[in-house]
């Protein structure tokens, strides 16, 4: 049985088909790489596996489990986490709070108890902070735990997003552009910073990535989207090599020079 799987999965708006009869599957402990040109309908796919979206056919399956009709808060315990293409944070929150408003989640305690500091109010808090340093120890952003989310560098924002999908203790982490707006240097230290947590958390890993360096370096497989349609699957290799893949998204120049 596959970890997760989608099965010739649609999703239509009026008589536009954002994904239509897509089906592809991911092994666990996997990274699977989802390309293709803008508009293919690759962040509609995380749409409908993270509960933002109903299909309008077709299944998917996470542990066996239908995934259709679950809402966003069901799909995060079942142990599925997203990062956006568009970050979300709070950015008017230091980035300490920002990893500590998701661990709030676990808080057992209520509004008197809080006012009042209770003995279990002031433990809860002490392992919500340390877990938060934790998790931004892990990407690298502890010295920059009591600055305003807003005043981080883009980049650092996106690792910001990335320490919050981890704090919701995923077992399936889907990755949405997760090196948008990084230099080179970054975005290959972004490429063992996935390495790393993928390691350290065992989890199996879907990402949406528009550097070829990046997806074609961490990823086990790729899915090839085009018109909301699967064009292709295979290993980088395969894909990189693929005349329909350089016709439709990566074109001959990038093809060539990654064959040599």
């Amino acid at each position: 049985m596959a970890f997760a799987e989608c099965i010739r999965l649609s999703k239509h708006f009026g008589g536009v088909r954002a994904v239509n009869d897509l089906s592809f599957k991911v092994d666990e402990g996997e990274i699977l790489g989802l390309i293709g040109p803008n508009g293919a309908g690759k962040t509609t796919v995380f749409n409908l596996l993270t509960g933002f979206y109903r299909p309008t056919s077709g299944s998917m399956l996470f542990r066996g489990r239908e995934l259709s009709g679950l809402t966003p808060p069901d799909i995060v315990g079942l142990g599925i986490a997203r990062t956006f293409q568009n970050i979300r944070l709070f950015s008017n929150l230091s980035v300490l709070d920002n990893v500590r408003s998701v661990l709030y989640r676990h808080a057992r305690y209520g509004f008197v108890e809080a006012l009042l500091r209770s003995p279990r109010v002031r433990l809860c808090e002490r392992h919500v902070h340390e877990k938060a340093m934790e998790y931004l120890e892990e990407v690298g952003l502890a010295d920059r735990a009591h600055d305003r989310a807003s005043h981080l560098p883009y980049g650092l924002q996106r690792k910001l997003e990335l320490a919050r999908a981890l704090a919701l203790e995923p077992v399936l982490l889907l990755l949405d552009e997760p090196a948008a707006g990084m230099n080179p240097e970054e975005s290959m230290n972004l490429v063992e910073l996935i390495r790393d947590i993928r390691e350290k958390h065992n989890l199996t890993v879907i990402l949406i990535e528009h550097h070829m360096d990046v997806v074609m370096t961490l990823s086990h497989r790729i899915v090839v989207m085009n018109f909301g349609e699967k064009l292709m699957e295979g290993s980088p290799e395969e894909v990189q090599s693929d005349v329909r893949v350089i016709e439709a998204y990566l074109g001959e120049e990038y093809a060539g020079a990654y064959r040599r």
